[in-house]
């Protein structure tokens, strides 16, 4: 397939171009005594995520593994006095990212098809422009642009968790929000730093990370960062730390996970598939993308500080979600426990690690989302989701508790299931580095399976003695292709990882490479005149 270099901008903005041409539609109709219908909506909505999909499925069939450099770049200047570009591209790292967002975007409209009880307009506009948000962010190269993103997108999370969500739900979107905006706004002061010295160096403003094809002005990446011997908030300890606590906020590394639990138990379900699937995601790229390669020396120093963080997060992540009685809460701390993993991966600063955190970012969306899926089912029927509530539900139930069997395995690291794969790549470069934290690490697999299988048992297992659960009825036709649809690529990636993997490899070795090259680059080039600067 010849490479389309205008179709990735196109699969980024189609979800909000549709959901702002509605809007423009629906005021037309308002403003005529009349709306919408509801279903044309919903109609329109599902059918701008099933284009993006499709386009994004174009993007999977065009890209060329074998190749190291960006690829379906395009780029437009925005503001070029200051180096602001329209500047988007993807490798193996990205590509895997933006599948799992387009995958996971249509699901979430047909599983909330009949479940919107107000302003069905408003939810889906906010979920159309969620989705361009989470796109933009992960094909970004420009990091102002990257910024404007990441800002973005909170957006209309905050919204959906806020309106559509739970009781609690003005407290969880407010506390989301602050948390989020006080890392970014640090990170938006280091990036400025980081262009700053660019600039310096080069006399010109520019926040592309990579040089454009064909072009000879330097990016970021030609930057010198220095080590010592600059002012404080030059050096890369302190940029990579501002970088790093914007990331930490969202992966979200403990202390700073608490957000997370409010967020997911209050979120409505489409909301926490998305926050689980998709945004926890953005701080573990975020390193990978940005803050390894500008930073590499302070990327290392770092590393026992994000061992011990990441360890803290497996253990603590499982021993809260033991305690649990409410299961989405507990899914919610299982993800606490599943990112400390991908945290532990990244800072391994090996193939194995990296390639294992970048797999198991997309398993966990998909395992944790089909989780948050079928709580969301159960609670549909029951309106409770306490885990004391339930038992023996196989009996009324039985395709559920098949389906909701096989992700609780798939979850816990099954062989033969997505999870087994990422984990045992974590693990296998953890050890490599670290003994002690790899063995420590794998008390947390066990504690998985430990506080998972207790709660599948007395959900699903046992005599029926709650009389509620004796009408249950079982999955739908509707629930039920949501559900397959998630346990296919389970099942793929569990059994063929290597159609994953083998788009990794080109990435992961290239990011090692540039941080390997930037750390032995000592010297800065010949520093521009200040006037320079100014005038550019």
């Amino acid at each position: 397939m010849t490479e389309l270099p205008d179709l990735l901008t196109y699969v980024i903005l189609l979800p909000l171009a549709t959901g702002l041409m509605l809007f423009a539609i629906d005021g037309v109709a308002h403003s005529a005594g009349g709306s919408l219908p509801p279903q044309i909506w919903r109609g329109l909505g599902l059918g701008a995520s099933l284009a993006t999909l499709v386009l994004t499925a174009m993007l999977w069939i065009g890209y060329d593994p074998t190749r190291i450099e960006m690829q379906f770049v395009a780029h437009a200047a925005w503001v070029p006095a200051l180096g602001i570009n329209w500047y988007v591209g993807l490798d193996g790292i990205s590509l895997l990212l933006i599948c799992l967002t387009a995958f996971l975007v249509p699901i979430v409209l047909v599983a909330s098809w009949n479940d919107v009880g107000r302003s069905l307009r408003g939810y889906v506009f906010f979920m159309l422009f969620l989705e361009t948000g989470m796109l933009g962010t992960f094909a970004s190269l420009n990091l102002l642009q990257f910024y404007v993103f990441w800002e973005l997108m909170l957006v209309p999370m905050v919204f959906l968790i806020g309106v559509w969500g739970g009781p609690r739900r003005v407290y969880a979107a407010v506390k989301f929000f602050l948390f989020t905006m006080v890392g970014s706004l640090l990170m938006l002061v280091a990036l400025v730093a980081v262009a700053w010295l660019h600039a310096e160096q080069f006399g010109v403003w520019n926040f592309d990370l990579v040089a454009v094809p064909g072009s000879q002005v330097p990016a970021l990446l030609d930057t010198f960062v220095p080590v010592a011997g600059a002012p404080w908030w030059q050096t890369q300890s302190w940029l990579f730390a501002a970088f790093a606590l914007a990331f930490a906020i969202k992966i979200p590394l403990v202390p700073l996970h608490t957000w997370l639990p409010d967020a997911h138990t209050e979120a409505p379900t489409a909301g926490s598939v998305l926050l689980a699937g998709v945004l926890l995601k953005m701080g573990g790229y975020g390193f990978l993308r940005f803050a390894f390669p500008l930073f590499p020396v302070a990327t290392v120093e770092f590393v026992p500080l994000f061992f011990g963080l990441a360890l803290v997060g497996i253990l603590y992540g499982a021993l809260v979600a033991m305690v649990q009685t409410d299961i989405k809460r507990l899914v919610a701390y299982s993800s606490v426990a599943h990112l400390g993993f991908v945290t532990l991966g990244m800072f391994a600063l090996n193939v194995e690690g990296l390639e294992g955190s970048v797999l198991q970012m997309v398993n966990h969306g998909i395992t944790t989302g089909a989780l948050f899926l079928l709580v969301g089912m159960l609670y549909e029927r029951r309106h409770t989701r306490e885990i004391s509530e339930f038992g023996g539900i196989a009996k009324p139930m039985p395709v559920f508790a098949a389906i909701f069997g096989v992700v609780v395995m798939a979850s816990i690291g099954l062989p033969l299931l997505n999870g087994f794969v990422g984990e045992f790549l974590i693990l296998l470069g953890t050890f490599r580095v670290n003994a002690w934290v790899g063995a420590a690490a794998t008390l947390g697999v066990v504690l998985a399976a430990v506080y998972m299988l207790w709660m599948y048992r007395r959900v699903v297992f046992g005599p029926v003695e709650n009389p509620e659960n004796r009408g249950l009825i079982d999955l739908g036709g509707r629930e039920k292709a949501v559900l397959v649809a998630l346990l296919i690529p389970i099942f793929w990636i569990g059994i063929h990882p290597e159609t994953f993997l083998k788009r990794l490899h080109p990435s992961v070795r290239e990011t090692l490479r540039v941080m390997e090259v930037r750390t032995v680059l000592t010297d800065p080039p010949a520093l521009a005149e200040p006037d320079d600067v100014v005038r550019r």
